[in-house]
């Protein structure tokens, strides 16, 4: 058991979000078995409060990105506090966004709340990224990288993805291969000894 957990561990360590993507088409079967893991998720009352969009036509792609860096222009040139975007300096982020296009694939998750055809759901928030997380962690293992992107607000993903108003946009993630001349990050994560309690 320790051996399965630490091996697991082992290769999420690997895991970095990137923003630099290769052109190059990934097997849909994989984003499929990935989406399929994510649904197995624990929900608040087993509603699955969470529907999973896939992007794949490259007009449809390039509407995403021009909406999206709308948004980030606004958010970088006056939302954002100068704390936030001291914190963001590190990761050489800015407002342009070229990997929603450059992606072969952009999966739209979104939150599903109560509509004509949709029951309450409980903790939706709470669903949702329990299932994200599992998928990225799927997405990894095949071998594939990603990114969760957050352009805030979020409203205009509907109309991209043509999604009724009871679903609202949780996360923009692109997905594919690194490319050639990808850069990552130098970060480091937290010691065990800083994030585990034992009581």
């Amino acid at each position: 058991m320790v051996r399965t957990a630490a091996g697991y561990a082992e290769r999420m360590a690997s895991r970095r979000s990137i923003r630099d993507f290769s052109p190059d088409p990934v097997p849909f079967a994989v984003i499929e078995e990935a989406i399929r893991a994510a649904s197995t998720a624990p929900s608040g009352a087993n509603v699955q409060p969470w529907r999973f969009v896939v992007l794949t036509d490259p007009e449809r792609k390039r509407r995403l990105r021009e909406a999206a860096e709308i948004e980030e222009r606004t958010f970088y040139g006056r939302r954002a506090s100068d704390e936030w975007l001291e914190a963001l300096a590190p990761l050489g982020t800015d407002w342009r966004k070229p990997f929603l296009e450059t992606a072969p694939a952009v999966i739209v998750v979104f939150e599903v709340h109560k509509g004509p055809n949709s029951p309450k759901p409980y903790y939706v928030k709470e669903s949702v990224g329990i299932a994200v997380g599992m998928m990225i962690t799927s997405l990894h293992l095949a071998g594939l990288a990603t990114l969760t992107h957050t352009p805030s607000p979020m409203q205009f993903l509907n109309e991209v993805c043509q999604r009724p108003p009871e679903e609202r946009a949780y996360v923009v993630m692109p997905v594919g291969y690194p490319a050639d001349e990808v850069r990552v990050p130098d970060i480091s994560r937290k010691p065990l000894s800083e994030v585990l309690v034992r009581l």
